[in-house]
């Protein structure tokens, strides 16, 4: 057994989301979104690197030092994957492991709106997961993917840095791959995956113009098309994709995407104060006819006011959902007022409401 394997026990008997080992400091755990130090001894860099590299493979190492930091996965049978990441600060190395259960969850155990499993079963399109790092994107997909898994007969690749869920086949035949391990690039697997027969493509990271370009052609051309994106509303995720291509691109590419995308999830974890553990918040937008020619036309701004009257449709606007979660007295107004994008609904619901200068 490793060494750190000790801390990986202890993060999931404490129920922690991630781990951060840095030299010149304690170890930390993040439970319920929130940093709390374990008691244990300052780590130096000398140990804190020889119990990291006993779990890293030779070639991850190389990399690391070569360019001061890396991701890998790493697994201990019968508890639970990691995604590790190794980096380089001012006191030596650091670390930060993101626990990946070995159980998927279903959309009804994470509690997320009936829409979403029905999107599994989409014959095509592309379905964009949004939010910040650590917002349960991952988690969602994984559920979306589970349905799909369990229900049709197809072909699902899933292109990682590095592998987080692992899908057992089921009725579906599934494919995992690496990026750096067994592809070099997400658009390179997204290339090959095209003459891979595949008919549900995962991209686990939709961070450059190549891949966000052949992701769009993928679900244009039949193929249903997962992938996440880090911003805060669906509004913004349909700027983000446009805005990433040369303006010459930018009409034509507003046609492909309108024509091509099927929903946009942006989520928000929340901390619960009515028992344990974490909910999210999502908004939803559904790409119906009138949502298609508001993205075909660069009328974003109207998204809000689409998805606000597209409620039998199963959409939902963000800061309805905070408003619900809050009023069932799930999450604390604090909180909910902090992570809502228009945080003047929320003021009422404060004791001491701040003087907010992001509101100036």
């Amino acid at each position: 057994m490793a060494k750190i394997d000790a801390f990986f026990k202890l993060m999931n008997e404490q129920k922690a989301s991630d781990l951060h080992l840095v030299s010149g400091q304690p170890p930390a755990l993040r439970i319920n979104g929130e940093m709390e130090r374990v008691k244990y001894h300052v780590l130096d860099d000398d140990g804190l690197k020889g119990m990291l590299y006993e779990i890293a493979p030779e070639d991850k190492v190389k990399v690391f030092e070569e360019t001061g930091d890396v991701d890998f996965g790493y697994e201990i049978p019968g508890l639970a994957r990691y995604r590790a990441n190794f980096f380089m600060q001012k006191n030596g190395v650091a670390a930060v492991f993101r626990e990946i259960p070995s159980t998927i969850l279903t959309a009804e155990q994470l509690g997320l709106p009936p829409v979403i499993p029905k999107l599994a079963l989409l014959p095509r399109g592309l379905v964009v997961v949004t939010g910040p790092t650590g917002s349960g994107k991952s988690t969602t997909l994984a559920s979306i993917i589970d349905v799909a898994n369990k229900n049709r007969k197809d072909h699902i690749i899933t292109i990682e840095d590095p592998i987080e869920f692992v899908h057992q086949s089921q009725s579906c035949i599934v494919n995992h791959r690496e990026v750096g391990l067994h592809t070099k690039s997400f658009s390179a697997a997204l290339r090959g995956a095209l003459r891979e027969d595949p008919d549900i493509i995962l991209v686990g990271e939709m961070r450059d113009l190549e891949t966000i370009s052949l992701a769009i052609e993928a679900a244009s051309t039949g193929h249903l098309v997962f992938g996440t994106l880090h911003t805060s509303s669906a509004a913004k995720t349909v700027d983000r994709i446009i805005e990433v291509f040369p303006s010459s691109e930018q009409a034509q590419v507003r046609s492909t995407l309108s024509d091509g995308i099927r929903a946009i999830i942006a989520q928000v974890l929340f901390r619960r104060i009515d028992k344990g553990g974490r909910c999210a918040a999502l908004e939803i937008l559904i790409a119906t006819p009138a949502v298609r020619n508001l993205i075909r036309e660069a009328k974003t701004y109207q998204i809000p006011s689409m998805v606000q009257t597209g409620k039998k449709y199963g959409m939902q606007l963000l800061d309805d959902a905070i408003m619900e979660m809050c009023t069932k007295r799930m999450i604390s107004p604090d909180e909910a007022y902090a992570k809502a994008n228009d945080k003047s609904k929320f003021r009422p619901l404060l004791k001491n409401p701040p003087t907010d200068f992001t509101e100036a």
